[in-house]
């Protein structure tokens, strides 16, 4: 597969033939506009534009420049080169498109061939207040779909900056809201916004079905298998996977468990609960299967239950369980094992970094942000009672 960019579109699939607007020859494919600024991509975004193409054929991704998101809502946690490569991961995504504007106009729509654009159902606005989907609705070039409920970026910088250990928590409290005092950073109960103020996020078998491709492995087909926290899923994971996955034709994932990640990494990680983990790397296109709380060693049982025949590690350091017990000795003994370098040195704990070196940053942009959308939900409340009345 070659992503080719051709002005300023990535084509994911490496169909670059801009004549073909058919779909089986007869019908004219739809094409799904959705834009924003994806920073810190996770399982929130990957649901939007699910649902986005379930409304077309194509999904093509506009995405804010670094100089377009300082502007208007504050400094992006990723360069636009990363945040272009974790949306290219994502496997609902046909195209994407660096560059687009932050008020999304019908002249972007026609350029890119597209039949209407699709967005959560929160608000998004300039720095000015201005709704950035304004030109799009008024001309019915609009859809909306759900926003995922429990997760948004300014959560995931507030769980790093706090050190908070409440996103895994077990047992009867698994689900509760955080009741202490708010924070200015819009992740728990006290938080007043609408749309990026803490809710809980409730896993469902549903959502997880949405997510699966749903495909076995063919008869003959050679299976990899890689496992880890794969916290905060980011462009080190996604290089790191799609070198994994050219190693056979099929990729299994194995998810540690919250307490297994935090007996390796310590303080309050994972940042991102299981749940999240398994829906952030099931969104991704090189992952075929994901094995939800896969032990941390590697045992002769997994192996043969699913036929693996390759198994993978990445250059980062292997903890030994309980100190003593290599957990790829196995696949060792047995000579599947190998280390793949990714080439990339980006990991979770880089991630945090950024954040908590641009604590301040951070925080004013998060409570504007807060402040902009509490008076556009206000702002709507008031309209619906006007039309009540009238």
């Amino acid at each position: 597969m070659c992503d080719k960019l051709v002005n300023g579109t990535y084509n994911v699939n490496g169909n670059d033939d801009a004549s073909d607007k058919k779909c089986n020859g007869t019908k004219k494919e739809i094409r799904v506009w959705c834009d924003g600024c994806y920073d810190m991509v996770h399982f929130g975004h990957a649901n939007s534009l699910r649902q986005a193409k379930a409304l077309g054929d194509k999904v093509i991704v506009g995405i804010h420049t670094d100089e377009e998101i300082t502007k208007h809502k504050g400094p992006p946690v990723f360069t636009e080169e990363e945040r272009v490569k974790m949306v290219k991961g994502i496997k609902w995504v046909d195209e994407v498109v660096l560059g687009a504007p932050y008020v999304t106009t019908l002249e972007v729509l026609d350029q890119n061939d597209c039949d209407f654009c699709v967005h959560g159902n929160d608000i998004t606005m300039t720095a000015e207040g201005v709704d950035t989907y304004h030109l799009v609705k008024s001309a019915n070039r609009y859809r909306e779909v759900m926003r995922t409920a429990g997760v948004s970026t300014t959560d995931l910088v507030g769980r790093m900056l706090l050190l908070t250990r409440n996103h895994f928590r077990q047992g009867s409290a698994e689900y509760d809201i955080e009741k202490e005092g708010s924070s200015n950073m819009g992740q728990d109960s006290a938080a007043k916004s609408p749309w990026t103020g803490c809710s809980q996020f409730l896993p469902t078998t549903q959502k997880i079905i949405q997510f699966s491709d749903g495909k076995s492995p063919n008869q003959g087909d050679k299976i990899v298998y890689v496992a880890g926290a794969f916290d905060l899923f980011h462009v080190g994971h996604l290089d790191f996977l799609e070198k994994a996955s050219k190693l056979g034709d099929y990729l299994i994932v194995g998810l540690h468990t919250d307490p297994v990640v935090n007996s390796y990494k310590g303080s309050n990680y994972p940042i991102m609960n299981l749940h999240e983990r398994v829906l952030s790397v099931l969104a991704c296109k090189f992952v075929n299967e994901v094995v939800i709380g896969a032990p941390y060693c590697v045992t002769e049982e997994l192996l043969d239950h699913f036929k693996i025949d390759i198994v993978c590690h990445g250059r980062t350091p292997i903890a030994l369980e309980d100190g003593k017990l290599d957990p790829y000795a196995v696949p060792k003994t047995r000579a599947i094992f190998e280390l793949l370098d990714s080439g990339n040195d980006m990991t979770t704990e880089r991630i945090v970094e950024r954040i908590i070196l641009h604590r301040l940053e951070y925080e004013r942009r998060n409570q504007a942000k807060e402040k902009k959308e509490i008076e556009a939900f206000e702002a709507l409340q008031r309209q619906k009672q006007t039309h009540k009345a009238g």
